[in-house]
């Protein structure tokens, strides 16, 4: 099980339209990665199952999208893996011990926004 490694992406403008489907079949293309995911896809997460790594489905918490060519974190995707981090959704599945991992690395982009992370509130 990993977090990724901060990437510290630029922000997308705070009203860019957030759809998870879509960015995921951006982001394949943009890191050309449509057979298996790479590292480039990977750095798109922010968190994934090493042991799986070969597999698409080890892979949660996408916050980017292809804007303008680059990839960039996109505000509304930030701020729904917040609130999935918060058991919206249903919440994730992640082990105990990447929780806090997880939620810092956000709480780096929402410190980007000028915003406070829901769990720091």
């Amino acid at each position: 099980m990993a977090v990724t490694a901060f990437q510290d992406f630029s922000l997308a403008d705070r009203d860019h339209d957030w759809d998870g489907a879509a960015a995921e079949k951006r982001v394949r293309a943009w890191a050309d990665a449509e057979d298996e995911p790479n590292e480039r896809y990977r750095d798109a997460h922010v968190w994934y199952d090493a042991e799986k790594k070969q597999n698409f489905t080890a892979y949660k918490l996408l916050i980017t999208d292809v804007v303008d060519g680059r990839l960039k974190v996109v505000p509304r995707g930030l701020m729904a893996a917040g609130n999935v981090m918060q058991g919206g959704r249903g919440g994730v599945d992640l082990p105990q011990n990447d929780i806090d991992r997880v939620k810092s690395h956000l709480a780096k982009y929402y410190d980007k926004l000028g915003e406070t992370a829901p769990w720091d509130d």
